[in-house]
């Protein structure tokens, strides 16, 4: 496993490039941004989003939503610097809500004046499938990470609502399997978040056709006859979490100062709104060797909020860490035992990156720490 040689991103990252200086492709687009008229680009936003404005009321675009501060950010652009009548959708998922998850969702309808539309799968249904995407491919909430692509797609389609608005393009801002800078979301899908998975995979393990409606994603056909526009906000504003938490924070944003101090994170302020949500981005540890706070270091080294050697201590103090509350939750959720949930995890660590030490304890073979 090697290292960004600035961000200190982990090459195990799917779709991650280091250049020959070791450099990878997030931290070359983050330095090209000086070289973006964003002024320019914004205008262009602007320009997009009249196109689509309508006189009659009704919905002018649709947002996906979460509780997030990035979800407020693209409310607050959309509704309060261009004057859009926005439709919000969201799909929840059947964990238990931090009190700020709570405080936000309510919030950013409120706050913003919006209407909301959120789906809730069935819980029975979602815990049998998290229980077979966690054991089959070590990504349990693989069913709630593609009802939030497919969601929003449905409902532009249903709703006729031709623009649909995203926050960033994740492979573009730091670096995944789509390479190529575009305002379209139409290619989001394959982004590899909620990664290809053949259909067959959930029938022969006893899911049924008819519980799997809201995880098809529309074919091209039917995109392509509601001549949707989904777009990426991203390609016309300089992406900035910590930015987007400030603006947010201004708009009633609360995060878990309060709450909560979750280990193996190193902020408060993203992916607050659950907490057995937080299992699927701890799972990134064993099967490649890094978790969230080297997201977060990359992110803070790149935007100059603190220094590489800090990013390393972070790394080494926090990124292995699996939250106990996050832990028991998904183990009320899911009814495995501590037991049998380590004896999952146990095949999915990824023998090139770790090995167990005499004591049976998997150990990273190439921590950051020790690099030369």
């Amino acid at each position: 496993m090697k290292r960004c040689k600035r961000c200190l991103m982990a090459d195990t990252k799917p779709g991650l490039i280091l250049d020959e200086q070791g450099i990878c492709q997030a931290c070359k687009r983050y330095e090209k941004r000086s070289e973006i008229d964003y002024i320019k680009r914004f205008e262009e936003l602007k320009i997009l989003s009249s196109k689509y404005k309508r006189t009659d009321g009704g919905y002018d675009c649709l947002i996906a939503v979460s509780s997030g501060k990035d979800s407020h950010f693209q409310v607050y652009v959309m509704k309060e610097l261009l004057g859009m009548n926005p439709l919000l959708v969201s799909a929840g998922d059947p964990f238990t809500k931090t009190k700020a998850g709570q405080h936000n969702l309510n919030n950013i309808a409120e706050t913003f004046g919006c209407d909301m539309i959120t789906l809730n799968l069935n819980p029975a249904f979602v815990r049998k499938m998290v229980r077979i995407a966690f054991e089959e491919l070590g990504s349990p909430t693989w069913p709630l990470d593609r009802a939030i692509y497919v969601f929003p797609i449905r409902m532009a389609i249903n709703m006729r609502i031709p623009l649909v608005v995203y926050g960033e393009n994740v492979s573009y801002e730091y670096g995944g399997v789509l390479q190529q800078e575009t305002y379209s979301a139409s290619d989001q899908i394959n982004n590899d978040v909620a990664k290809k998975v053949d259909f067959s995979l959930w029938l022969k393990n006893g899911i049924t056709a008819s519980e799997l409606n809201m995880l098809y994603y529309p074919t091209a056909a039917e995109i392509s006859a509601a001549e949707l526009e989904p777009i990426y906000l991203s390609y016309f504003i300089p992406w900035d979490g910590y930015r987007n938490y400030e603006v947010a924070k201004r708009y009633g944003f609360r995060d878990l100062t309060h709450e909560w101090r979750r280990d193996g994170y190193i902020e408060d302020y993203d992916q607050i709104d659950s907490i057995a949500y937080l299992m699927n981005v701890w799972m990134k540890y064993p099967k490649f060797g890094f978790a969230r706070a080297t997201d977060v270091v990359g992110y803070w080294i790149r935007s100059g909020r603190i220094s590489k050697e800090e990013g390393v201590e972070l790394i080494r103090q926090h990124d292995h860490k699996l939250d106990q509350l996050v832990l028991d939750d998904f183990l009320n959720f899911t009814g495995y035992s501590d037991r049998e949930f380590w004896r999952i995890v146990d095949k999915f660590y990824n023998r090139e990156l770790f090995e167990k030490n005499h004591y049976g304890e998997w150990i990273l073979k190439y921590p950051v720490w020790e690099d030369k």
